[in-house]
């Protein structure tokens, strides 16, 4: 017998942009429980894009990033008549920022640069034009779901 979920925790809006996706993203960066060095990189990368792009509000560059990378269609693994197959499945809206963020800061750490907030700002950027590694990781997801879309009755 299988047990309950877990409640998903509630967590607070950030301090500055009033913003739930912010406070998640935030939570993603964050290491060993040091948010304030997280909050830290993360705005000062908005304010790094603010220059970069001239625009009064970098917000609105990170939304259009996180909407870029959000993958649509994915492949999951089912085992048919001792086969294994790849079925192609949607993807939650809650999975689908999730893997959002993480591509966006699997590929910012492993861009060069300096700082980290630097490298999170160009990997932001870059996905907001739609290009970049994480723009190239979402690529690939589709790309796996449209060859297997033969097994998608297995659904």
């Amino acid at each position: 017998m299988r047990r309950r979920r877990p409640e998903k925790r509630k967590i607070l809006k950030d301090p500055i942009y009033k913003d739930l996706t912010v406070a998640k993203f935030v939570n993603y960066i964050m290491q060993d429980g040091k948010k304030s060095i997280a909050e830290k990189i993360f705005y000062n990368a908005l304010d790094i894009i603010k220059g970069q792009l001239k625009t009064d509000d970098p917000l609105e560059v990170f939304k259009k990033a996180l909407n870029n990378v959000s993958p649509i269609l994915e492949v999951k693994s089912k085992r048919i008549g001792g086969a294994t197959y790849q079925v192609p499945i949607e993807v939650s809206s809650y999975r689908r920022t999730s893997l959002a963020m993480r591509w966006i800061l699997i590929y910012t750490k492993a861009r060069k640069g300096n700082s980290m907030s630097s490298k999170l700002a160009a990997e932001l950027i870059a996905a907001s034009n739609k290009e970049g590694s994480s723009i190239k990781k979402r690529e690939d997801t589709h790309k796996m779901a449209e060859a297997n879309k033969a097994f998608a009755h297995f659904r």
